[in-house]
């Protein structure tokens, strides 16, 4: 049965369509295929060796900001997340003492109320 490879989560294109691979960069431009055969020259050779190995160095530069820049969005969530989270348990999270001290406060409180 075929599929959707959008749908797919570890296809390619499932990956570039949810924004988690790179879909646009210029050094995509340098792997394209040339099919244009072209005469032997041993420093043209050099030199395309060495522009390769520049942008495969560009490239890799450019994938961990990506992907640090994805991971940020993350963080930024799970902060927020745990930050609920405490102001929902905040009096697991407390020390007895300082729990002590406010039950005495309202006892006072009510005390003073009753009396009046």
């Amino acid at each position: 049965m075929k599929k959707n490879p959008r749908k797919t989560r570890w296809t390619k294109a499932f990956r570039k369509t949810a924004g988690k691979e790179m879909v646009l960069d210029s050094t995509f431009e340098f792997e394209k295929r040339r099919n244009r055969p072209i005469k032997y020259d041993r420093e043209t050779m050099a030199i395309t060796l060495r522009a390769m190995k520049k942008v495969a160095e560009i490239r890799e530069k450019r994938e961990r900001a990506f992907i640090k820049k994805r991971m940020l969005v993350k963080k930024v969530h799970e902060k927020v997340a745990n930050l609920k989270e405490l102001k929902q348990n905040i009096d697991l999270i407390q020390p007895a003492a300082v729990r002590m001290k406010q039950k005495v406060k309202q006892d006072d409180k009510e005390m003073m109320m009753e009396d009046a």
